[in-house]
């Protein structure tokens, strides 16, 4: 694990200057274009189930009704880039996160999901992450998501950490239908 931090710090920590004005601009647009609150915080679950406040750009409405909700006028388009998680940079700055891992679960979810989806659990062995296994391939459904989480925590390497790195910068260029990669062959359903 101490080479997973050191990796997530040797690519980001040149690139804070940039990621910062990113973050600072976009949050700027959030809100002379959707108001306030400019930011979204939930506590998530980290590595061993450690828990964590998750740091994102608002692309919802503030309904107190969350059936209510709908996207802002920014959020489909911070979303579709994924530019809405440019914040959890700072997660991983501070140690909360790595920019690759299985996507952070709440509380209440892994709960659920854990239940229902037991190789589930087998996502609390690594550091969450920004983008993961299971954003490449949009997985689709928690059995799917729970089987490439599982796969990755087997599987975790730099090697695999950077093509996943490099499947997301090309997601986040040309969109997430247009860029995600296929299932592993072993995971396709039948």
């Amino acid at each position: 694990m101490k080479g997973k931090r050191l990796l997530d710090l040797a690519l980001m920590l040149p690139l804070v200057p940039f990621f910062g004005l990113a973050v600072g601009v976009l949050a700027l647009l959030v809100l002379i274009i959707d108001g306030r609150p400019v930011f979204f915080t939930q506590p998530r679950l980290g590595q061993g189930r450690r828990v964590f406040r998750i740091l994102k750009l608002r692309t919802m409405t503030c309904e107190p009704d969350m059936r209510a909700r709908r996207p802002t006028r920014l959020g489909n388009l911070l979303r579709h880039h994924g530019l809405d998680e440019l914040p959890q940079l700072f997660n991983v700055l501070i140690g909360d996160m790595s920019l690759v891992g299985p996507r952070p679960l709440t509380p209440e979810d892994a709960e659920r999901l854990i239940a229902s989806h037991p190789p589930l659990a087998a996502r609390f062995e690594v550091p969450p992450g920004i983008t993961g296994l299971a954003q490449v391939c949009q997985a689709r459904g928690a059995a799917l998501t729970a089987q490439l989480d599982a796969e990755y925590a087997r599987a975790r390497s730099a090697s695999v950490d950077i093509r996943i790195l490099f499947r997301t910068t090309w997601i986040n260029v040309v969109g997430k239908r247009r860029g995600a990669r296929p299932l592993p062959p072993h995971l396709v359903p039948r």
